[in-house]
């Protein structure tokens, strides 16, 4: 059974939403997230990167990150104002992005349920962002990031969500810089039983996106728990914030790689290796249109990539779902035995580009000369997702890019 807790949400007036909502955390980098908050003392960002607000030599792990955190926090909760609402709830979260809408139940959920595998993984996680999360978690005492959940469709948990909708007027409603429309109801309390009735029927949920934040979640609640002599077990620290979406309404866009030399090689010793385990033709086409081909841009060309005969024959023999997935074809048959990308999770000498940037990014990054070589993936399907998680397995890392991405500094859950 999947444990799903309404929560008093710490968030700001409809007026001055649009203005504190920021982008996650972790899509953009220290210089980005400045340029974000120039000018917007109430921007999320403030509390999420709090190294912006610091000299540009401070270490972004150091504690004076994380007290700075906290400060703005305090500030933007008086400035905004932020307030925490007076009874615990349900939200709805809709996103809309090229006309396509997915709408999620933004709720607390247990973190014994993570630890217990009830909400299942497929991704690994590194110990220095699960640090940096954990310390932000533990010395803020909220969580500012939300998880993004998914989950096999439910036909009475979508039809509260469409009446909701309908007979609720929205608390935000707005567009965002980058044309994403944001829309959040408060779902009325008469709907909240039958939602966790609902809920107990489901013994698995499916983290999308934000393995570090729940992962996070986990530890702060041990930090919490430790210094806790009287722990109960029902404290805010024991849950964490996530908006659950059905999967049918989600869409996955691939996570595409660039690798910035060529190992040692030339160009047609490159492509002369390669050709053992792909049918490598010249092609138009920047984006593979099925599994197990991809599309690769080198010394301003694309080729088409197709795996061999022989590679798919191998692969029929393979027990592991993930092995069998695009990204591990190209990295067990390609990147690590002819560019000698052994670990992707720790060699410097490749980076993941999501979907969102397009192939462009892909063509820039070659043509100006910081990567050698790019390839363009076909996405993962969700079932993939959720067979490999069932599995008890993990994909590889950045086999998957979510988008739209939820905005943080609307429903944060204080612990």
């Amino acid at each position: 059974m999947a444990v799903i807790r309404p929560f008093k949400a710490l968030r700001p007036t409809k007026e001055k939403s649009q203005l504190v909502a920021s982008v996650p955390y972790d899509v953009v980098n220290r210089e980005e997230a400045k340029q974000f908050a120039d000018g917007n003392s109430l921007s999320y960002l403030h509390i999420t990167r709090s190294e912006i607000d610091l000299p540009d030599a401070t270490d972004v792990y150091s504690k004076q990150v994380y007290q700075k955190a906290k400060e703005n926090l305090t500030r933007i909760i008086k400035e905004a104002p932020l307030k925490t609402d007076d009874r615990p709830g349900f939200y709805l979260y809709r996103l809309i992005m090229d006309g396509r809408a997915q709408t999620g139940i933004c709720a607390t959920f247990s973190v014994d349920d993570y630890d217990n595998d009830v909400i299942l993984k497929h991704e690994k996680t590194r110990k220095v962002k699960e640090d940096d999360r954990t310390n932000h978690i533990v010395t803020t005492e909220a969580q500012t990031g939300i998880v993004f959940l998914t989950y096999r469709g439910v036909k009475n948990v979508n039809d509260i969500v469409s009446r909701t909708m309908n007979e609720v007027k929205p608390v935000y409603d707005f567009t965002a810089p980058d044309g994403i429309q944001h829309t959040v109801w408060i779902v009325p309390e008469n709907y909240n039983q039958n939602i966790i009735d609902e809920f107990i029927k489901i013994n698995k949920l499916y983290i999308a996106d934000g393995h570090h934040r729940a992962k996070s979640a986990s530890r702060a609640r041990e930090e919490k728990q430790k210094a806790n002599p009287n722990h109960k077990g029902d404290e805010e620290y024991n849950y964490f914030v996530a908006v659950l979406f059905p999967a049918e309404q989600l869409k996955i866009l691939p996570y595409n790689r660039v690798v910035f030399d060529l190992n040692k090689l030339n160009k047609e010793d490159f492509l002369n290796e390669i050709s053992e385990k792909f049918d490598v033709k010249p092609t138009n086409d920047k984006e593979p249109k099925t599994k197990n081909n991809f599309c690769m841009y080198l010394d301003k060309q694309w080729y088409h990539l197709k795996a061999r005969d022989s590679v798919l024959a191998s692969l029929s023999l393979e027990k592991s779902v993930g092995e069998k997935l695009d990204v591990s074809i190209l990295q067990n048959f390609l990147l690590n035995p002819v560019l000698g990308i052994d670990d992707p999770r720790t060699n410097n000498r490749i980076d993941f580009i999501g979907g969102i940037r397009g192939t462009k990014e892909l063509e820039k990054l070659v043509d100006s000369g910081k990567a050698a070589v790019a390839f363009s993936l076909y996405p993962v399907a969700l079932d993939d997702l959720m067979n490999i998680s069932d599995a008890g397995e993990v994909m590889p890392p950045k086999s998957t890019w979510f988008e739209p991405k939820l905005r943080d500094g609307l429903l944060t859950h204080l612990i």
